[in-house]
């Protein structure tokens, strides 16, 4: 039996799933402005009111004309122009053409647009230098979308790629679900607020910094309650008063072994626990649980810990809870070991590295160095994680591994 196998240390994966299965999405829904939406969350298909292009339209800046007209002549008489925002006024007739430009209406009695490079011109009388196609350079009405089309599904996140696309549509209000209210505190009485000195034993609290930027890239508003030291008593207030009104509370430090680590008495006490103690290097002291409506995730203190947990497990799960059910987690890639990995059997490693892509068109990867827990100047360096499995052990140079590329959550 490998040490993963032992009681209460759960393979990362069976997490995420424990967590997925019973964490439901927001249901409760706003209409906003559209430029008001840059990262919610759709709450509705959404159905275009209109076609895109709503007329035909010309691809080319060239001559509108009716291609059957260069069945028995290669020119043509000039009779008005065509510009974006000015169409034509008026039907073309046989034996005639249209000056047109790139966007502009496709004139009535017209099918085909030829472009200039391909005429040539003597006053009023246009010749055509080439046989095209009907529909040549002819953008139809709907070519883009249809009236009626899903253009964004539900469950979409609202990004710079969609913004436009649903102003297209002439669409200025959408509905969006509301966003996950997420309260955090960092434990331990170590901790000191960033520009205080340090005494004996002390350091800066940097996970509150990272917790929060990680929130916000995700769409949440949060509540960012401080630093709570290793008192029973305050951490049963702070408890209380980070679960009166939020949807998700997030705490690091204080969910190991020690004397002083007091979180699972006082989630035991107001709660219930989900599971505690994960088979991941860094991170296996993560607990999830819940306390009355409110879902609870303890991360370790270990800085580096601390940032993988929320970006492996956590993250997920805010998706789920926001209704984001088009997402996608990082992608993973096989990757040639630059350099050696040191690990051992037992559990599954989320090691820092560097990958490139070698003259050969191969994606090399090479370690960042110190992997410890603390080593945070290591996630600086990286550009991906090196997951190594659970049962492998040390990885020489050539080897093939996974790598996972950072997402935009940690850009």
């Amino acid at each position: 039996m490998g040490s993963c196998d032992a009681p209460g240390l759960m393979p990362v994966e069976t997490a995420i799933e424990k967590m997925l299965a019973v964490v439901k999405p927001i249901s409760k829904t706003n209409t906003l402005p559209l430029s008001e939406t840059l990262g919610r969350v759709l709450a509705t298909d959404l159905k275009s009111p209109v076609n895109v292009p709503p007329f035909a339209n010309s691809a080319m800046d060239g001559y509108a004309l009716k291609r059957a007209d260069l069945d028995s002549t290669d020119t043509l008489t000039l009779s008005g122009q065509s510009f974006a925002g000015t169409p034509f006024d008026g039907t073309c007739q046989p034996g005639q053409c249209i000056r047109i430009m790139t966007g502009a209406e496709l004139p009535a009695g017209t099918d085909t647009v030829i472009m200039q490079e391909e005429t040539e011109a003597n006053g009023d009388q246009i010749r055509f230098l080439i046989q095209p196609k009907a529909g040549d350079n002819v953008r139809p009405v709907g070519d883009d979308i249809k009236l009626g089309e899903v253009v964004v599904a539900q469950g979409t996140r609202i990004t710079a790629r969609e913004l436009p696309l649903i102003a297209s549509l002439g669409v200025a209000n959408i509905p969006v679900f509301e966003r996950p209210k997420v309260a955090f505190f960092s434990t331990g009485d170590e901790l000191r607020p960033l520009g205080e000195p340090l005494a004996a034993g002390q350091i800066y609290d940097s996970n509150r910094y990272g917790i929060r930027a990680l929130l916000e890239k995700l769409g949440c508003d949060v509540l960012d309650l401080g630093i709570i030291p290793d008192d029973p008593a305050q951490l049963d207030a702070a408890f209380t008063k980070a679960t009166s009104d939020t949807d998700v509370l997030i705490t690091s430090g204080g969910v190991s072994v020690g004397e002083a680590d007091y979180t699972k008495d006082i989630l035991t006490q107001q709660g219930e626990i989900g599971f505690w103690k994960i088979a991941m290097k860094p991170g296996k002291p993560f607990a999830f649980g819940k306390i009355k409506n409110t879902w609870f995730c303890g991360l370790p203190g270990n800085p580096v810990s601390a940032m993988l947990t929320f970006y492996q497990i956590v993250q997920p799960m805010l998706a789920q809870l926001s209704g984001h059910s088009q997402y996608q987690p990082p992608q993973r890639l096989p990757a040639i070991a630059g350099t050696i990995f040191k690990k051992r059997p037992g559990r599954t490693d989320f090691q820092r590295g560097i990958y490139h892509v070698n003259e050969q068109g191969q994606i090399e990867v090479a370690t960042t160095g110190n992997q410890g827990s603390g080593a945070f100047s290591s996630m600086h360096q990286a550009n991906c994680l090196v997951i190594l499995e659970q049962e492998r052990g040390k990885v020489q140079p050539g080897e093939i591994v996974t790598i996972e590329p950072f997402n935009a959550t940690l850009y």
